[in-house]
């Protein structure tokens, strides 16, 4: 079973898109990462998929409540929403400009 899983992933990892801004300007974009993080997380490599991409952990939850809240309404959604969304956009900013300087 645990080989399956690893030829798996293997698998992923060869179609995943490659960076078209890091490809044309020879920098990364905000959004670099965020595949491989996906990878790391699938992999149960937390602190990895961190290191990768620090936003992953509000992105998922900002998602998540996101497809919920179609379906049924939460009292304090919006209020989530917002939240999650300011710390999501903090954190890929803050993660770019530190990409950017190191």
């Amino acid at each position: 079973m645990n080989y399956s899983l690893n030829i798996f992933f293997l698998a992923l990892t060869d179609y995943m898109l490659p960076c078209l801004n890091k490809q044309l300007f020879g920098f990364e974009c905000p959004g670099c990462g965020l595949q491989r993080a996906v990878i790391f997380l699938i992999q149960g490599e937390f602190l990895a998929a961190f290191k990768m991409y620090p936003a992953i952990y509000t992105l998922i939850p900002l998602f998540g409540l996101l497809i919920f809240n179609k379906f049924l309404s939460l009292k304090y959604a919006n209020q989530i929403i917002i939240a999650l969304s300011i710390a999501s956009v903090s954190l890929i900013m803050i993660n770019y400009i530190f990409k950017l300087i190191y």
